[in-house]
């Protein structure tokens, strides 16, 4: 059986080692409040040779920090809409943490309006830098955000089903401090998948396949289900307007690539949740268990055996996925169409 790995020991010390080849990865909107922490994380992943650090203020000064981390591997700063090719090219993995954040009242087509040029110009740079690199995004609102990249990767002829992932480990980060908390255990106990999508509803945790399994009734469940669906909001109502989860999404983002990276380094039985292109439901975008490997996603886990209420949620979010990746791909082709040259969005601040 494949668990769902935990962060505690894998980004700090880990038994594999790339010693065959060399990896870079690059990190688009490095200098913002997810990016910072989450370039100081990856810092810490082994086997790394080159951290590219990318935004439109001034990389250098990161960089040198950065460099200075007590860690195999150079780190380079890469600044500006001009430097955006440099800094992909030869990347292993890119991650994505660039755009607005969601403030408080915003609905997801408005964040989608600000930040879908984000995933068009990095795909695009991506396509002609780094063809065959991992893409994972932060960048919000995934649901329509990865459909719109995998549009853009079509048009150039790249698309890799296996290479491009919409990163939702913060809702199973979040489901086992929840969870652990209720349970009165360490979250790193806990293995729950989480799958659908990355915003509202369309967040589904197995809460009947948690394991250890979960002693509470069906309203303890119907709250902490409601909560972890409702956990970004939390985060943005008491920064008051200030922003969204930035420490937290730094935390699980780092914690994927590092999967990413033991996944390509042929370490076998890694398996994360995602948002990827799926035909395991009647969406063409889920998130779900994966095994990762060396080009990426390895396998899709089936999906388990399902409460009733899961079955109902599940039914409920399908439509809201599906109308997302519409929008999604729509998005791209009018962007595409239009050409616009705006330049590259920054970085959440």
């Amino acid at each position: 059986m494949f668990l769902l790995g935990g962060l505690k020991s894998s980004i700090i010390t880990a038994p594999w080692l790339m010693a065959v080849r060399t990896l870079k990865v690059t990190v688009v909107g490095a200098g913002g409040g997810i990016g910072q922490p989450l370039s100081l994380l990856i810092r810490r992943c082994p086997g790394i040779d080159e951290l590219a650090l990318h935004d439109l203020s001034e990389m250098k000064g990161l960089a040198a920090d950065l460099s200075h981390v007590s860690q195999r591997g150079k780190v380079t700063g890469f600044t500006g809409e001009g430097e955006l090719e440099p800094a992909l090219t030869s990347a292993d993995v890119v991650v994505v943490a660039a755009g607005m954040p969601r403030l408080p009242g915003m609905q997801r087509d408005h964040l989608m309006a600000a930040n879908g040029s984000v995933a068009v110009k990095v795909t695009t740079a991506i396509s002609k830098a780094s063809p065959k690199a991992l893409l994972a995004f932060i960048t919000n609102p995934i649901n329509m955000i990865v459909p719109t990249a995998a549009e853009v990767l079509k048009v150039h002829g790249i698309y890799d089903t296996r290479r491009l992932f919409g990163i939702t480990t913060l809702d199973v980060v979040r489901s086992k401090k929840f969870i652990g908390d209720s349970m009165n255990i360490s979250p790193d106990e806990v293995n729950i998948p989480v799958i659908g999508g990355h915003a509202g509803i369309t967040i589904l945790p197995l809460i009947s396949k948690c394991q250890p399994g979960f002693k509470g009734g069906p309203k303890e469940i119907q709250s902490l289900t409601h909560r972890i669906q409702e956990a970004g909001t939390e985060v943005v109502n008491a920064k008051a307007g200030k922003g969204s989860a930035t420490l937290s999404m730094a935390y699980a983002g780092a914690h994927f690539v590092d999967s990413l990276l033991r996944g390509i380094g042929g370490q076998e039985g890694v398996v994360e949740c995602a948002f990827v292109a799926s035909d395991l439901v009647d969406a063409p975008f889920f998130a779900s268990p994966l095994e990762l490997g060396k080009d990426g996603i390895k396998r899709y886990l089936p999906l388990p055996q399902m409460s009733d209420s899961e079955k109902e949620a599940l039914e409920k979010l399908l439509p809201i996925l599906r109308q997302n990746a519409e929008e999604g791909i729509q998005f791209a082709k009018n962007y595409l169409k239009e050409k616009s040259v705006s330049p590259i969005p920054a970085a959440l601040p």
